[in-house]
């Protein structure tokens, strides 16, 4: 069977996020700087393009998977199966107009309003839904400065935190959609290299389960035992493990949320348990 190849975007937001949740997973890129390149898994080759090229490269079977932003498969319109939310890269999609322009909802919205996006499937499709007729100007670069130009009255672009848009004199008006970056997958390549797309799927999806998590590890006296279970959260139950002691002990251990390990831990001690050790996770497998 032919080695799975996986595209990755080559610049931009979402360029290092994806090289790093790849390297936390354990897969490492051997050809640095190369367009396509081996990583450490031998059944596993990576090539880089355009984020908004890999949806299509995905569908057309030039890679079996892809990392990209959500919205480039949907404004590809690609037909692909959507695996796993990788999380990172989180983005809106807003229809945008000047903050002086007195428009404050889309209802405000006129016939024949020129709107300038490189979006321009999601941007047509969100004003057939309006019944709004508008001109969809196509555009490869900045779209803040194009209602300053008067090349057109609104835009539809990406927005992460909206400070982009204040800084140009810019308000959003309407969300159209809400992206993420995805491991996306071509369909026929699920029924032949099922196992190993499933694999890389698993890789990614342990680092995702394992964020925000760490284990807590305990000795707890028997008499102790029930009181400190009653205080631990835990994925699927605590693991209770005996430890060969003069005094009959039990090694106690859990996964919990970072955010909660000051108070289980304070919650811990004061229902007996000592010699308390918290560790990272770096992974989670289900």
């Amino acid at each position: 069977m032919d080695n799975v190849i996986l595209a990755l975007p080559n610049k931009g937001r979402l360029h290092k996020p994806a090289l790093d949740i790849l390297a936390e997973a354990g897969i490492r890129i051997l050809d640095k700087g190369k367009l396509y390149g081996r990583t450490n898994d031998s059944e596993l080759d990576v090539i880089f393009a355009r984020a908004a090229d890999i949806p299509r490269l995905v569908e057309l079977g030039a890679a079996d998977l892809g990392i990209t932003g959500y919205d480039y498969v949907v404004e590809a319109n690609a037909d692909v199966e959507d695996l796993l939310d990788l999380k990172f890269g989180r983005a809106s999609i807003v229809l945008a107009v000047k903050e002086v322009s007195g428009i404050e909802t889309v209802r405000d919205l006129k016939p024949g309003l020129k709107v300038a996006t490189k979006y321009v499937n999601i941007a047509s499709r969100f004003f057939n839904r309006l019944n709004l007729k508008v001109e969809v100007i196509p555009i490869t670069g900045a779209a803040e400065i194009m209602p300053h130009l008067n090349v057109a009255d609104a835009i539809v672009d990406v927005s992460s935190t909206g400070t982009t848009l204040k800084i140009h004199g810019l308000k959003p008006i309407d969300v159209l959609l809400e992206s993420s970056s995805r491991l996306i997958a071509n369909r026929s390549s699920l029924k032949v290299k099922n196992d190993k797309i499933m694999e890389v799927r698993l890789a990614l999806e342990s680092v995702l389960k394992a964020k925000g998590k760490k284990l807590l590890m305990m000795n707890v006296p028997d008499k102790f035992l029930g009181k400190v279970l009653a205080v631990l959260p835990a994925m699927a139950g605590p693991t209770v493990a005996e430890v060969k002691a003069e005094e009959r002990m039990w090694e106690v251990y859990t996964v919990i949320n970072e955010d909660e390990v000051y108070k289980i831990i304070n919650l811990a001690k004061k229902a007996g348990a000592r010699d308390l050790l918290v560790m990272p996770i770096e992974r989670v497998i289900p």
